[in-house]
């Protein structure tokens, strides 16, 4: 069965709107399971909390609306923007983070605007901004993968971290987030960034713990995860091909030239595809029928925007991914790029 959903204001029925909706979650599942195997509870737990939140706060504010509670409640888009904020968050962020973030989502980005197929921005792209932007220090708190981690954490130790900000032991979310030789880890991208502005080589930066042997100990796995979603959601056509092909080829050409022209400063392609959110932005939240372009030509053009944007942010920019902040400025700037590369009307010049 195929899916087509065009961004708004045309609609399909409401059955299909969560059959896509129900596909796209089940698609992020190898991604998630790669995220709960290296990474621990942490981001699932998070998940669980943003669906439940998402929830009540889409039954209160169509309950306000005076809205058909039992088929918008359902859909899937609430429980689907939920998924992608656990996704984000950092695993041992405290429970309000994702509380806060979720609520920002379903009632300012989407309702306000009047629902699903209104919106004009991500609602769990700008939901991550926001939460980035005001609460940055609860933002950055991610956490290494657990074959680094000086102390064992499961389950209970993680929902305690998440709800009291230590572990049953007393241990803080800094003393987790310590590496087994004593230092504070940081994400991959965080690492090379750094280590550059440092004085260093990507080659040397490439020695730390946190990459690995490849482009990121986790993170490449994950990214790996949503890739595989992704090409089970092109294989099913519950997206069009053009927007993460765009994006990736963009951003591949754009590391890659900077790579060639100074490669002690600039990182590989595939490091920048397989680190971050890079894939999870390719395949699950550019293709966001509702914020993004409609046309053929300006979807293309959409996700070489995108990608360009990411490069140019995770190089220049103070934020070591880029991902939430390319994807809402694509969406700002999609109204103008559907207005140049809509179909013309057969037998119009305009």
């Amino acid at each position: 069965m195929a899916f087509w959903i065009a961004s708004s204001p045309h609609h399909h029925q409401q059955s299909e709107t969560s059959a896509l909706m129900r596909l796209v979650i089940y698609a992020t599942i190898p991604g998630v399971l790669a995220q709960w195997y290296f990474f621990g509870w942490g981001n699932l737990i998070h998940i669980a909390l943003a669906v439940v939140t998402a929830l009540v706060a889409e039954f209160t504010v169509l309950s306000l609306r005076h809205k058909k509670i039992s088929t918008q409640l359902f859909d899937g888009s609430a429980i689907l923007t939920a998924v992608l904020i656990g996704i984000s968050l950092p695993a041992l962020a405290p429970w309000w983070i994702t509380v806060t973030g979720s609520l920002f989502a379903i009632i300012v980005v989407k309702q306000l605007y009047g629902g699903l197929g209104h919106n004009p921005f991500n609602p769990a792209m700008a939901a991550y901004v926001m939460l980035l932007i005001s609460f940055p220090v609860q933002m950055t708190l991610w956490q290494p993968p657990l074959s680094l981690l000086a102390l064992d954490i499961h389950f209970v130790d993680t929902l305690s971290v998440i709800f009291s900000g230590y572990t049953p032991q007393g241990y803080s979310v800094e003393q987790i987030r310590t590496h087994i030789d004593g230092y504070t880890m940081a994400t991959p991208l965080d690492t090379v960034k750094t280590n550059i502005t440092m004085g260093l080589t990507v080659v040397e930066s490439m020695q730390s713990a946190t990459i690995g042997e490849h482009f990121g100990v986790g993170w490449e796995w994950m990214n790996a995860g949503f890739l595989l979603g992704g090409l089970y959601l092109l294989k099913r056509k519950a997206i069009h091909w053009t927007t993460p092909v765009s994006f990736l080829t963009s951003l591949f050409v754009c590391s890659f030239i900077a790579f060639v022209i100074s490669p002690d400063s600039s990182a590989s392609t595939m490091f920048h595809w397989f680190t971050g959110a890079t894939m999870l932005g390719a395949f699950f939240i550019l293709t966001d029928p509702v914020s993004g372009a409609t046309s053929v030509k300006g979807r293309l053009i959409f996700g070489a925007l995108a990608g360009l944007l990411v490069y140019l942010i995770r190089k220049f920019g103070g934020y070591p991914d880029a991902v939430a902040f390319a994807v809402l400025l694509c969406n700002m700037a999609a109204p103008l790029i559907d207005q140049y590369t809509r179909p013309r009307t057969y037998g119009h010049k305009l």
